[in-house]
């Protein structure tokens, strides 16, 4: 069986966001056993899962990102946008558009200190719509 909802994330700053329990209260009911993808339907934001515990992980993030691709590089073409929009594409490029998480015994089977992360990259994102499919 499959299921699938979409939803409408509330808009984020520019960083790395904890959405775990956001995409958790969404799902009333989780097969016994199944798989999870979760689709980000933008092209300047990403997904990903990651270290949930320490908040320095989403700071490092940033400032790893920043450094691969910066903003106002005179080579970029695409940028009639704001200079933050360029680097997004790019870098929701190395980041996914989607994950997928099993599920074991009707939860996210995520390892002790795993998070899923909404990477937003623009400076003022707005809200993103993730899809939510349920595999069963």
């Amino acid at each position: 069986m499959i299921t699938q909802k979409e939803i409408i994330l509330p808009a984020f700053p520019r960083g790395f966001h904890l959405i775990t329990e956001l995409i958790m209260r969404e799902l009333t009911e989780l097969p016994q056993v199944g798989m999870l993808n979760v689709f980000i339907k933008h092209t300047s934001a990403a997904l990903t899962i990651n270290e949930n515990a320490d908040p320095d992980v989403r700071t490092d993030y940033e400032t790893i990102f920043n450094r691969l691709v910066p903003e106002n590089d005179p080579a970029y073409v695409h940028t009639i946008e704001g200079p933050d929009d360029m680097p997004a594409h790019v870098k929701s490029t190395l980041a996914d558009s989607s994950i997928t998480i099993p599920i074991t015994n009707g939860s996210l089977n995520l390892g002790t200190w795993q998070g899923v992360f909404l990477c937003e990259f623009r400076n003022r994102g707005g809200n993103r719509r993730l899809i939510l499919t349920v595999y069963s």
